[in-house]
């Protein structure tokens, strides 16, 4: 657990996937945290001095200066402690850019697939994030917004074609062992790893199984392998939270 002085606070919302990213690599790093909750229609003044350029969660303050970005985040806290947990970016420089490139890769993709159709509400949409990508449609949005079949049957060739790639990052980074990291959850494994609450939900909620072991079997055990972790399950929201909130939000 964090010590020697190290003072970490965390502000989020506890259902986007953002903050839940920065929650998984605080509890793989083992890491002790105090967690605010925030309110995205009466923003803390804490949240907006801590972030005056974008006022939106995820914000990490580690005694007393803030941090923010979610994968920026995730960063300085294998860095800032080392000697916590297992190391979440590889020691290998050409293997730290592989992790680095594909969770990139998540953060074009996947988020183009479920945060905007997620949080279309207006009054969400920027604090979730979803302006870093709103311009293009999103292939959930098709999949289940779309007006005609054609444009139904795009979305979800968009969605597997997705789900096809980020198979073969699995198996790139993973070396046949059960993470992107390894042996031990990595870098590209909270990058997806934030989304996974809401990947359980679509599925609830219209059927649609992102992960299935048919077409991507690798995914698909590293959906249920990910799921069983106690670090996981100890800071991640089921996703019966997330089928509640959409119900709201509709």
């Amino acid at each position: 657990m964090a010590g020697g002085g190290d003072d970490l606070k965390m502000l989020g919302v506890y259902v986007s996937p953002f903050p839940l990213r920065v929650k998984l690599a605080l509890s793989f790093k083992g890491l002790s945290f105090e967690y605010v909750e925030e309110d995205l229609h009466n923003k803390s003044d804490l949240l907006v001095s801590s972030n005056p350029v974008h006022k939106r969660t995820p914000v990490l303050i580690h005694n007393g200066k803030p941090i923010s970005e979610s994968m920026v985040i995730v960063q300085y806290l294998d860095e800032a402690f080392p000697g916590a947990g297992a190391a979440l970016l590889p020691s290998d420089p050409l293997d730290r850019a592989v992790a680095r490139f594909w969770a990139s890769y998540i953060d074009d993709k996947v988020i183009r697939m479920i945060t905007v159709h997620q949080f279309s509400h207006a009054s969400f949409s920027d604090d979730f994030g979803a302006d870093r990508m709103i311009q293009l449609f999103s292939a959930w949005k098709m999949v289940f917004k779309g007006k005609t079949e054609e444009e139904k049957a795009e979305g979800r060739k968009q969605t597997f074609a997705v789900a096809e790639t980020l198979e073969g990052a699995l198996r790139e980074c993973s070396k046949g062992k059960p993470f992107f990291g390894g042996d031990a959850v990595g870098f590209v494994d909270v990058a997806l790893g934030g989304f996974v609450p809401w990947v359980h939900a679509m599925e609830e909620l219209f059927g649609l199984r992102q992960f299935d072991a048919a077409t991507t079997p690798l995914l698909a055990a590293w959906l249920e392998r990910v799921g069983e972790l106690e670090a996981y399950k100890a800071v991640m929201p089921d996703a019966g939270m997330m089928i509640e909130f959409k119900m709201k939000q509709a």
